[in-house]
């Protein structure tokens, strides 16, 4: 509940992005918005959003506002079809497609190569966050400073067991499904894919939608493949940019006993794991509480850095 919670807390951030659109290397398109400096220009904070997310998720709205008032630079870039406009191919995003995360940070470097890199990944952006920092090793520290993960499901095997056999199936799941299976259908129609659309009508879990759709789609055999093969926690023993992890021990998309111990991550991977704080919720305060330690947290984390 905490998260449905929080995002009716957002309407107190008042953002102006500035809108950028980049043409990928396979002709498709991501959105990107932008906040610009009001001070320290050598900074930049890149946030990569959560499943079905945008530049206007509560999470992503208090971070970017607690970067504006440090004088930083940041970005929301949009996953293929998460800025309001659907992208040009039967393809869209997926939970391990650190490809892409690649090709974004490496244009960003390229962009602003005398400022900080500061990279934070949040839900699905998480795991693909790091899933690429693992991947590409020490040549990650080339382009970023230092990175941080927000309620990342790194064992999606974990996490979609969670959220389909669960009680947050309820609450969560099909939220998330009913947005998920509009746009596949409107892929169905568009490119005349080769996918039973009444079967995807019916889907009701993640592995039901994986199996029809995300998984054939992307390369992957079906949804176990791809859970396996795009989980993060294999990675993290890799890690070498300093890396802070934060997910909550209550986080109903991911089991405690799924979260990552020491001895499965590197010397770079700080491990924080408050006891409360839902799936990106962490509200704090009184009563109707507030969104501020996340943001708090995450600046702080990144300024200590410089």
């Amino acid at each position: 509940m905490q998260t449905i919670y929080a995002r009716s807390l957002a309407g107190r951030y008042k953002i102006q992005y500035r809108r950028e659109r980049w043409d990928t290397p396979d002709g498709d398109f991501i959105d990107l918005d932008w906040i610009e400096p009001g001070g320290d220009n050598t900074k930049l904070l890149v946030l990569f959003h959560g499943l079905e997310g945008c530049s206007r998720s509560h999470y992503a709205l208090s971070v970017m506002t607690r970067a504006r008032q440090f004088g930083w630079r940041g970005v929301v870039p949009h996953f293929r079809g998460c800025s309001g406009a659907a992208n040009r191919l039967p393809r869209s995003y997926h939970s391990g497609d650190s490809t892409e995360i690649d090709w974004i940070l490496r244009r960003l470097k390229n962009k602003y190569p005398k400022s900080d890199l500061c990279v934070v990944g949040v839900s699905l952006g998480g795991n693909m966050l790091l899933k690429w920092l693992g991947e590409a090793n020490g040549d990650a520290g080339r382009i970023v400073n230092r990175a941080i993960a927000v309620s990342a499901p790194v064992d999606l095997h974990a996490a979609a067991g969670a959220l389909d056999l669960g009680p947050q199936k309820a609450i969560y799941t099909r939220r998330f499904l009913r947005s998920l299976r509009g746009k596949v259908l409107a892929k169905i129609e568009t490119h005349r894919l080769n996918i039973d659309a009444a079967a995807v009508r019916q889907c009701s879990t993640f592995r039901a939608i994986d199996d029809l759709y995300t998984a054939p789609i992307h390369g992957f055999k079906d949804a176990d493949d791809y859970w396996t093969r795009s989980s993060s926690k294999p990675w993290l023993h890799q890690i070498r940019v300093p890396t802070l992890l934060i997910n909550a021990r209550n986080d109903p998309f991911l089991p405690a006993s799924a979260l990552p111990h020491e001895g499965e991550v590197s010397d770079s991977v700080t491990l924080e794991f408050p006891s409360s704080g839902g799936h990106v919720g962490f509200l704090a305060g009184s009563m109707p509480g507030h969104l501020e330690w996340l943001p708090k947290r995450v600046l702080n984390y990144f300024d200590a850095g410089s």
